[in-house]
This record gives C-alpha cells, sequence and structure tokens, in this order.
C-alpha cells in the first residue's frame, strides 16, 4: 500500500531524505514544508514554515498524511513530536524532552558527567565577568559555547585571551545568539579529529550508521569560523571496528541509559559529535536528529529503504528491520554564499547544476535554494554536491570536478575536504 508522507524542513537534510524517500517502492505523495528549489522536483512543496506546528498538524490531518518526517533541530527542542501525538499523529522523531540533549549543552554537560561519559571538562555560566574569570584562569586555548541551538555556529575556538572575551561579548553581553547565548558552557581544548556518529532508535533498540566527518570551519586548513559544516565524507578508513565498538559501547549504549534512568526515552536520531583526542574519545556534543551534510552522504550509501526504516521507528520494531549499506565511499562539498557564516547576499542566480550531475556518481542536493522561474541563492549553504566512488579518493575526485561546473556569484567552498583522511 502506498503511504503520504510529510517532510518539515528546507535545508540540504531535507533534500537527500526526499531524494532517498522518493526511491520507495511505497511512497505515495510527498510534501515537503516548507522545501527548497531542489524538493520541488520530488515533491509538493507547503508553504508553511517549521516551527508553524498547529499548521502543520493541521496540513498532515487534512491530507490524511501517513507519516511525518521531521529534520531540523529547532521543531524538536520545541515540542513538534509532542504536538503531532497529542493529535494522534504519527510523527518521527525524539520528544520535547528528549531533544533537550540537543537544546541545551549545560543538560547535556551535566548527563555526561553524571553518567561517566567520557567528555571535555567543563563549567556553565550566566555572568559575563564570571565567565571571563574563569577564561584567565585556566588559561587558552579554549572552547566556549552557547548553550542554546545557535544553527551550528555557537562554538568558538578561542586560542588568545582577547578571542575568549570578543567570544562571550558577542553571546552573553551582544546576544547575537539571542536567548541561546544566556547560558554559556566553557570547555577545555581537545586535540584530534572530530567525527560524526548516528544511531537511529525507535526508544528501545537502536543501530548505528557508519562514522562520518563533517568540516566545520568555514576556511581551509581548518580556519575560520564554525559553521553548520562545509562538506562530509564517509565511511572513515581511519577508524576500525574495535574503535566503533568502544564508542557503541562507552557513549551511545551510556547515553540511551542515561536518558532512560531520567525517565526520558529517545525515538528519533541521536547523533554525538566525538573528537578522536590523544587522550580517548570524548564527546564534544549531541545532536537529536541528523546532522546536515552527513546526510547528504548518508543518503548516497544507504541500501535499505529508508521508508522502511522511519516506519520500524515509529512502530518500535527497529530491531527486526535490516539497514544496509552500499559498498565504496562518498563525499560531500558544500558551496556557501560569500560571506557566510557572517553576512550574505541572496537572490543570486545558479547555473551548472544539470553540467554537473553529469558526472558519474554526483548527485547535487539544495539547501540555501529558492525557484521564482530561475534558481537562485536563498541562505548561507547554498548547495551540497554529493558524489560516491569505490573509494574515498574517486568519490572525492568526482565531487570536485561537478563543483567546477557550478557557479553563483561568491560561491565559496573549501578544497580541502576529506585530504587528511587521504593522507592518514
Amino acid at each position: 500500500m502506498n503511504v503520504d508522507v510529510l517532510l518539515v524542513g528546507g535545508g540540504g537534510r531535507e533534500h537527500a531524505l526526499a531524494w532517498k524517500l522518493k526511491q520507495s517502492p511505497r511512497i505515495g505523495k510527498l510534501y515537503i514544508a516548507p522545501g527548497n528549489g531542489g524538493t520541488q522536483n520530488l515533491g509538493e512543496n507547503v508553504p508553511i514554515g517549521v516551527m508553524e506546528f498547529e499548521k502543520l498538524a493541521d496540513f498532515a490531518t487534512e491530507k490524511k498524511v501517513h507519516l511525518t518526517i521531521v529534520g531540523p533541530d529547532d521543531p524538536f527542542v520545541g515540542g513538534i513530536v509532542d504536538v503531532f501525538k497529542q493529535r494522534g499523529l504519527r510523527v518521527w522523531g525524539p520528544s520535547k524532552a528528549a531533544a533537550q540533549i540537543e537544546g541545551s549543552k549545560a543538560f547535556s554537560k551535566q548527563l555526561m558527567r553524571d553518567a561517566g561519559i567520557p567528555t571535555a571538562d567543563f563549567s556553565v555560566f550566566t555572568n559575563y565577568d564570571e565567565a571571563f574569570r574563569y577564561v584567565q584562569d585556566k588559561g587558552v586555548p579554549i572552547v566556549i559555547k552557547a548553550s542554546g541551538l545557535a544553527l551550528g555556529k555557537g562554538v568558538y575556538v578561542c586560542q588568545t585571551l582577547e578571542e575568549a572575551a570578543q567570544a562571550l561579548k558577542e553571546m552573553m553581553l551582544d546576544r547575537i545568539f539571542k536567548d541561546s547565548g544566556t547560558q554559556v558552557v566553557i570547555e577545555e581544548f581537545l586535540d584530534g579529529p572530530e567525527i560524526s556518529i548516528h544511531a537511529i532508535s525507535d526508544g528501545r533498540t537502536y543501530k548505528l550508521f557508519p562514522p562520518t566527518q563533517d568540516h566545520k570551519r568555514a576556511l581551509d586548513g581548518d580556519a575560520g569560523k564554525n559553521t553548520g559544516g562545509m562538506g562530509v565524507i564517509g565511511p572513515l578508513p581511519f577508524v576500525s571496528d574495535a574503535q566503533m565498538s568502544d564508542i557503541d559501547d562507552r557513549i551511545v549504549k551510556t547515553t540511551f541509559d542515561a536518558l532512560n534512568a531520567k525517565g526520558i526515552q529517545f525515538s528519533g536520531l541521536l547523533y554525538p559529535g566525538l573528537k578522536m583526542s590523544s587522550r580517548g574519545v570524548k564527546v564534544l556534543e549531541y545532536n537529536a536528529r541528523f546532522g546536515d551534510p552527513e546526510t547528504q552522504v548518508y543518503m548516497r550509501l544507504l541500501k535499505t529503504d529508508i521508508l522502511d526504516i522511519f516506519e520500524a521507528c515509529v512502530d518500535g520494531t527497529l530491531e527486526k528491520q535490516p539497514i544496509e549499506w552500499n559498498s565504496g565511499f562518498a563525499a560531500n562539498i558544500v558551496l556557501a554564499s560569500g560571506g557566510y557564516p557572517d553576512e550574505y547576499k541572496k537572490g543570486l542566480p545558479i547555473t551548472g547544476i544539470e553540467d554537473a550531475e553529469k558526472v558519474p556518481g554526483v548527485i547535487v542536493f539544495h539547501a540555501g535554494t529558492t525557484f521564482d522561474g530561475a534558481l537562485k541563492t536563498s541562505g548561507g549553504r547554498v548547495l551540497g554536491v554529493s558524489a560516491v566512488g569505490t573509494t574515498l579518493k574517486e568519490a572525492l575526485d568526482r565531487a570536485y570536478e561537478a563543483v567546477a561546473k557550478i557557479h553563483f556569484e561568491g560561491m565559496q567552498f573549501r578544497r580541502d575536504i576529506g585530504a587528511k583522511a587521504l593522507a592518514a
């Protein structure tokens, strides 16, 4: 029986999910709210915002939607799943209580401390002067984070006291992240590569995805400001099965157990960002949803019908649902607006996507795009150029070959995605 699905979101993650959902033999109508310039080719874009919970629930009820899948963090933290369930609607994702593991870094750090989950030493502050005195006492380098959601931009790795003072000022006094910076978490700096772990759960059982690696900094050589992600590779040749088993046991399982001990059942996608530090694997932070652009790599590698996986989570039958992956590797290169993650122009014409997708193994996912008769930029991260290959190098070479065919004014991207993994 074909089923109609509502997908909530409008970024690259949602375009990748829509692309994969559309391949399901059971998919009926696919609605994407609000969608973007790319998702309109896969389903019907619906002009409802991701935080308009009642309107979205009304739409799902009116259209007799079989399942709603939510992509972004804000709706989860705001309680969209609770609203849908109260109205008897089938919805995938964590409850408001479970999503606070991402919505409050102070909550998640305390959870880790209480459960003995390895993480950086930290303190939490709501007062600027006290926070800066702590930084002066600890010294640099040091990491300062807005406790709330900040679109992946609320993390500052400070190499000098001046940078730390500026970071605290922007968050706590200038309020550039609004209420998300009312409370800040200050952590010790950890060395080593960062990796992304994804575990999908139905509240009782969970299954791990292969490890991936996002590149958070805006510029080559891991320079510039933190972003929501500038490119991803996966799976990771430098992460062994033994390391994944250790991560599963000491971090993923322990996190689910710690939440359960608090009476919080986590159903959805748990995504711990980890540092493979010289003092062992440590959790940097948690996300309560699919990473973006990690999803754009996962959907290229996933063999199993994603609709079957989402339904198994909602139905509590994930234990019986196999998840299979294609062999080989995938890469994703983010094409961003000039100036991102700060101010940038919108409404700039985009060309070359059709030519880019003629490169073998390439699919271009839209993130910040809109279509008004012509395709134009509408966000900071504009496109994700994804490619698959039998080797990581082949996937990266194909992705960069495709990138060279795309153009919009001010287009910026990193030229060293995956370089460290290739050199390892």
